[in-house]
């Protein structure tokens, strides 16, 4: 049994609901559907995810509301017109729309996740009644109805372990199940979403919960490439990666499949064959566990790059004396409800490396003021606008001079290196640079390590 998720560009138009549905039948084995929200149908175009929050918007500021509903409601009915379904879906999917309006919340953040979700649970709609009208037996499936519960972090949820048992029984359904990505319930019963692009989590749910042979990813690339194909003209196709070298990469920025995506197939051993909608004849790029993976004959197999991090810089001399300093500096973070990504540190210095996202301009002024008054430290700066660059490959841990290359490459292309970190499995070794360095960064390492 296949668990097969398409992304937003696989769902933008009628033409790539004809190719999911075409995909879906080909193989008896895919029962169980998982979509996004339409994304662009070009470069100037806009997804029905940001759509819905530009309507949520509107509808917070009071404003006129009216142009902002059709501008959803229209989407999905260009694409249900072109497929010749009933207009009675569409009088649903507008009646949705309004009903989410009218249970608005003074809670914003909680308000927002209610309407974005509304992109994926209406798509979901759409394509079960496309597979019927091709007189396949198919349904949509409520993840409030089938036990998709998450944790109460609106925009950030984690799925509750009791979530896999509830699932199992969608087992029992005797029809191909096309389920919404992206979003779950809380145990109170609002709707709560995963991070952006967190469709790919939901897929890995429902494989692990399911017992899944394989979870077929379906996006718009023929393969995962060693670095992004909008920075390096043509780059090299990796056929197979392990989930540690997906995971780093994920993080570092490859946008082909949510860092979490993997967490919930990890455990079991899933394999996730990550495929093109638009030829799916390629067999694509399958991620493994580290125990299936015939041995690696690169040193690299990716490089990934992510803006957006700013650095915290703590000085206080005798710093590695004090007991028990790192634990009240990271407590502070914890009290202003801020994850961080990285600690690198000296003897007299520590560096927080957190995502800006995470930490606007008040909280940063307030962790800057609890530490000078809490910790009595010498200095406290904060450095924006940074990029963190990945460089990926298991086969690192048999090749020396890795990080020297990566210098060097560096040095090269006149690019300062701020930070540099090797994770203790040496599957990856990560550099801080400025944000403006980031393309450039990627560059010198492609030539380096694969050119």
């Amino acid at each position: 049994m296949k668990v097969i998720k398409f992304g937003g560009s696989s769902m933008a138009d009628a033409k790539q609901f004809n190719k999911v549905a075409n995909i879906v039948l080909s193989d008896p084995e895919r029962r169980v559907v998982v979509v996004s929200a339409p994304g662009k149908r070009g470069e100037n175009d806009t997804k029905v995810t940001d759509l819905l929050i530009a309507l949520a918007e509107a509808v917070r500021d009071n404003g006129d509301i009216g142009d902002a509903v059709d501008n959803v409601v229209t989407r999905f009915e260009s694409i249900a017109k072109d497929l010749k379904l009933d207009r009675k879906i569409i009088a649903a999917i507008r009646a949705d729309i309004i009903a989410r309006i009218a249970r608005r919340s003074d809670d914003y953040i909680k308000f927002l996740d209610s309407m974005k979700a509304a992109g994926e649970d209406n798509t979901a709609k759409l394509m079960a009644a496309y597979l019927q009208s091709r007189g396949c037996k198919a349904e949509y499936v409520d993840p409030k109805d089938a036990g998709l519960f998450l944790t109460k972090e609106f925009g950030n949820a984690q799925v509750l372990p009791r979530s896999y048992e509830l699932l199992k029984k969608l087992l029992k359904r005797d029809a191909i199940i096309v389920f919404p990505g992206f979003f779950g319930y809380s145990e109170e019963g609002d709707i709560v979403t995963f991070s952006r692009g967190g469709s790919d989590v939901t897929g890995g749910i429902l494989a692990a919960a399911l017992g899944a042979d394989v979870y077929e990813n379906f996006t718009d690339v023929d393969f995962v490439y060693a670095a992004n194909p909008h920075i390096i003209d043509k780059p090299f196709p990796i056929p197979l990666f392990t989930y540690e070298e997906m995971r780093e990469l994920s993080y570092g920025g490859f946008s082909v499949l949510h860092e979490e995506a993997l967490a919930p197939v990890y455990s079991l051993g899933i394999p996730v064959n990550i495929r093109n909608t638009n030829n799916p004849d390629a067999p694509g790029t399958f991620i493994v566990p580290d125990n299936k993976a015939p041995k690696s004959t690169f040193p690299v197999v990716g490089i990934a790059a992510d803006k957006g991090f700013m650095t915290i810089h703590v000085y206080k001399y005798m710093m590695n004396r004090e007991i028990g300093f790192g634990r009240r500096l990271l407590q502070i973070l914890e009290e202003e409800g801020v994850s961080y990504e990285h600690t690198p540190s000296g003897i007299d210095s520590i560096s927080i490396i957190v995502r800006e996202s995470n930490c606007p301009i008040e909280k940063q002024e307030r962790i800057v003021e609890k530490i000078n008054a809490t910790l009595g430290v010498n200095s406290v700066h904060i450095v924006r606008d940074q990029a963190i660059v990945m460089l990926v490959g298991r086969g690192m841990t048999k090749s020396v001079g890795i990080a020297a290359r990566a210098a060097e490459a560096f040095n090269r292309a006149g690019i300062n290196i701020n930070m540099i970190n090797q994770g203790s499995s040496e599957v990856s070794i990560m550099f801080g640079v400025d944000g403006g360095d980031a393309k450039a960064a990627v560059k010198a390492l492609y030539e380096e390590f694969f050119d």
